[in-house]
């Protein structure tokens, strides 16, 4: 039985009303969308990213200094976590320049959600996904190595690409890490804009973060293997990159909101 509005007209199922038939390609749109907003006013956009470089290298920073750096890689992976969180402010900016209400770093740092209280719980609820997933890699790391200490940076490589437990680690990381990436990003690549965007609570906005993504999954799929490669382009940088990637995948994620929802 399908759904009547208030006017008396059936509607499809609300699987085929979140269908948007879009093409792999329509990434690419998004994309570019993105960059249009970054050079709009670059100023705001580039500041935001060279604080979220700098609060990267102060992290890691800080697990050398704690000297707990065996779960960088793990740390570096929870990033793609809690960015959607992290990157507010650049969906602020979008949605301004969409608005036509001028652009300021203020309104990007205290940004005025419609949802409130919501998207700090959904914050919360991604930061607790991010930690399960760091531990889990400590988990999976003493599964095949047992005790041993960590060999450092300088040794890792050798020791996960010479050995069998290395690949084995290397093959149930993967596999269990890919869950997780899989269901963060699911539930929070539109929540989030979602949240920002109408009123409405946690669990109604990640609900259907995952609707939306399950119903276009062509150009998802595509969205997801684009945020990867540039997030590891700017990794391979020294964390530099994230400067510009991590504000041009905010504001691109603003707009794949916007062609989807």
């Amino acid at each position: 039985m399908g759904t009547i509005d208030q006017t008396g007209t059936a509607l499809p199922p609300l699987s085929e009303r979140r269908r948007r038939n879009l093409p792999a390609r329509a990434a690419f749109d998004w994309l570019r969308a993105g960059w249009r907003d970054l050079t709009t006013q670059p100023g705001p956009s580039l500041l935001y990213g060279l604080a979220v470089f700098a609060v990267s290298i102060a992290i890691i920073w800080g697990l050398f200094a704690l000297g707990i750096d065996y779960i960088l890689f793990p740390a570096l992976a929870g990033f793609m976590v809690v960015g959607p969180l992290l990157a507010i402010g650049l969906y602020q900016k979008s949605r301004d320049i969409e608005a036509g209400t001028p652009v300021a770093l203020s309104r990007m740092i205290f940004v005025n959600a419609a949802s409130g209280a919501q998207v700090w719980y959904t914050g919360a609820i991604l930061c607790l996904l991010m930690l399960t997933w760091m531990r889990a890699a400590v988990i999976i790391y003493a599964l095949f190595f047992g005790l041993r200490p960590f060999p450092g940076l300088d040794h890792i490589a050798a020791m996960l690409f010479t050995t069998p437990e290395g690949w084995g680690m290397l093959l149930v990381g993967s596999v269990v890490g890919g869950l997780f990436a899989a269901f963060s990003f699911a539930i929070s690549t539109f929540a989030v804009p979602m949240l920002l965007d109408e009123r409405t609570d946690a669990f109604t906005a990640m609900g259907t973060s995952i609707s939306l993504v399950w119903n276009n999954l062509p150009v998802m799929l595509a969205w997801g293997a684009i945020v990867l490669v540039l997030f590891l382009l700017g990794v391979a940088t020294g964390l530099l990159g994230l400067i510009v990637v991590f504000p041009l995948l905010g504001h691109a994620t603003w707009h794949s909101y916007r062609a989807i929802h």
